[in-house]
């Protein structure tokens, strides 16, 4: 693992919440190394109680089953006292379910601890991306494909002007897709934007396709709650999915 370049992360502030204390100095010092500015909190009673650390952060990452109040619960505090940073859930409890309550609350991203501190400061530089608006209007020119149109340093995709509420790897797997419009991709490339080439998951060889079907599914579903007809995410059995829509715009 290759330390990352000088001033990649060091303006990302994140807010740890993890009640085992060991993993959580684990990956308070991990982090650091990656070049983010980390301040951890052992339950959501200590991060309420200092929500200061909130007013500092540019993301903030919690545990799923935590003392005194869960996780979940305390996204739906934060969001109560105002605090509207991008939430990602680091978590071993990495049941579907769990992750739709997630989303539906209004996490930005969904982590199992198994996937290691390299891959959460790359979701992290994203999410903390995503909650930032851009420095001036000219600073990003949009990507568009027909209808969609992919903001890629916010990492969110808009169909018909409305943003489709994507979470980061929600958004990199239409990206892939859309950028290579009329293609089929396989459910294992496709697998291997969520997460990295050659990751395991699920039981047996072909385990991964249940979970891009879900994926897919979620996806195809905040289309649909946009746009009613959308239909532009195709499936054939044996060769995966691809994006039915028009070329790329500039």
């Amino acid at each position: 693992m290759s330390r990352p370049e000088e001033g990649e992360a060091d303006s990302i502030r994140v807010v740890i919440v993890e009640d085992d204390e060991n993993y959580r100095e684990i990956v308070s010092s991990e982090l650091r190394w990656h070049g983010f500015v980390v301040r951890s909190f052992a339950d959501g009673d200590a991060l309420l109680g200092s929500l200061d650390a909130t007013a500092e952060a540019d993301v903030i990452v919690l545990d799923w089953r935590l003392p005194t109040i869960s996780g979940i619960d305390l996204l739906s505090q934060l969001r109560q006292y105002g605090v509207s940073l991008p939430v990602v859930f680091l978590t071993s409890h990495a049941d579907p379910a769990y992750e739709k309550l997630a989303f539906e609350r209004g996490a930005l991203d969904f982590i199992d601890k198994i996937r290691g501190v390299e891959i959460l400061a790359k979701r992290l530089r994203l999410a903390a991306k995503s909650g930032k608006p851009a420095a001036t209007p000219e600073a990003e020119k949009p990507v568009v494909f027909g209808k969609l149109v992919l903001s890629q340093s916010a990492s969110r995709a808009y169909w018909k002007e409305v943003d489709v509420g994507l979470t980061v790897s929600e958004y990199d797997i239409v990206h892939f897709l859309a950028s290579n419009v009329g293609d089929y991709k396989s459910y294992r490339a496709i697998y291997d934007i969520q997460y990295y080439e050659g990751f395991v998951a699920g039981q047996g060889d072909q385990g991964y396709r249940t979970n891009v079907r879900s994926s897919i599914k979620r996806i195809r579903r905040k289309f649909c709650e946009v746009d009613s007809t959308f239909s532009e995410i195709q499936n054939s059995p044996t060769h995966g999915y691809r994006w039915r829509g028009l070329t790329r715009s500039h």
